[in-house]
């Protein structure tokens, strides 16, 4: 008999969409070898601490990754394993796996949290993962990131679509904006996704449908509560006269502490991650949704009013934007759809969403991976275009070994 040849290994260079490339090579199993990374900084060549902080939650939740990488961080070999999951015994105990995030992390603990969501229904047992430490923040972050409000009010429902909605929740069990240099938090994050399947259900999804409710969250962190006050009534002031049910929840808490320690004093603690920051998710008649985020800078001197109403026309200009997901969780909606059964998928997307850089590197990363291409035409609402995706039944390895 024939031995199975290897899967070629695909080859990357840069740094930018790392972790997308990371999460489709674990899904269909292709090894991928990225070069180059960061290879002209003279100050910081090679990978950031935050991204060998998800090599590292990778190889917990897998079981057979190789991950190789060169002296000076600037390449590095991935070979995929099974996703087991929090399976005792591999990265997880008692069923958790904890993961503890570096204090030199400028990114949201959300840059961690929606790749998991993509990995988890595709693993062999339930996921559970506890994101701790002194990098965690839970906030909206500079770099891009969405808060954890919005990854469990504007991304997680996406998965109901595809019949995966049982189990599914994120815990913030301590809340943290970006410490005063931007790196650190000092949150405390849990995940719980139960829900596995074999193959993610095809969707249609062609109507946008009108707004009928936004909701939303204000928390200060480690500061005055009158701070949620100004931000809810700066962006009820904008949103009421387009969506009279509006309704915004306050959340205070006080600040983490994170360990500091010093010659005179090795237990020493300080206080990190203050700041306050507002979560708006706008929710059409037919379950679409438009998500917007934005949390006080690093170095202050923004005052709550100003924020309130800059995220009030954030979601307005997502709702504007059109289709029936927003830019947001669009990466994560057609992802599981090339993912999913044998069969045509559709979705609306808005022009804007569909021409943006992360949506179009993702179709030319999925045709890399070997998934289908992309059928275009325009949709019935204006400003909107249907994308039709065939899946290629790729699925979940653990369940069809199980």
């Amino acid at each position: 008999m024939a031995a199975t040849p290897a899967p070629t290994t695909l080859k990357f260079t840069g740094s930018k969409h790392l972790i997308q490339r990371l999460v489709l090579a674990t899904l269909t199993g292709k090894p991928l070898r990225i070069s180059q990374i960061r290879s002209a900084s003279h100050t910081s060549p090679g990978l950031a601490p935050h991204e060998v902080s998800f090599l590292r939650l990778l190889e917990a939740l897998t079981n057979g990754s190789q991950i190789e990488f060169s002296y000076t961080g600037t390449t590095v070999l991935y070979r995929p394993g099974l996703i087991t999951g929090s399976a005792t015994g591999h990265g997880a105990q008692g069923g958790v796996v904890r993961h503890e995030v570096p204090a030199e992390c400028r990114r949201g603990v959300s840059y961690f949290l929606v790749p998991l969501c993509l990995l988890a229904p595709f693993a062999k047992t339930g996921v559970n993962v506890l994101f701790t430490g002194p990098g965690v923040i839970t906030s909206s972050t500079e770099t891009g990131d969405v808060s954890v409000d919005t990854v469990r009010t504007a991304i997680l429902p996406v998965f109901k679509s595809f019949g995966i909605e049982r189990d599914l929740e994120v815990r913030i069990l301590r809340r943290s904006n970006a410490g005063g240099d931007g790196k650190g938090g000092g949150g405390e994050v849990q995940l719980v996704f139960g829900h596995q399947v074999r193959l993610p259900k095809t969707v249609h999804l062609m109507s946008a449908g009108r707004v009928k409710r936004v909701r939303g969250v204000a928390y200060s962190t480690g500061v005055a509560g009158a701070n949620n006050a100004r931000l809810i009534e700066a962006a009820r002031g904008v949103l009421n006269e387009v969506a009279p049910d509006t309704y915004i929840f306050s959340d205070v808490s006080s600040a983490p502490f994170v360990p500091a320690p010093t010659r005179e004093n090795p237990a020493a603690k300080r206080k990190t991650g203050l700041g306050f920051g507002l979560s708006l998710v706008a929710e059409t008649n037919t379950g679409a949704l438009y998500s917007a985020d934005v949390a006080s800078p690093p170095a202050g001197g923004e005052p709550p009013e100003d924020l309130g109403r800059k995220c009030a026309f954030q979601l307005l200009e997502a709702i504007e934007q059109g289709g029936c997901v927003s830019s947001v969780a669009a990466p994560t909606l057609l992802t599981l759809m090339a993912m999913g059964s044998e069969d045509v998928g559709r979705v609306a997307l808005g022009k804007e969403v569909l021409g943006s850089e992360q949506v179009l590197q993702l179709a030319r990363d999925l045709r890399t991976f070997g998934m289908s291409g992309w059928g275009l035409r325009d949709g019935d609402e204006e400003d909107s275009i249907v994308v039709s995706i065939v899946g290629k039944g790729v699925g979940n390895v653990g369940r069809k070994i199980a």
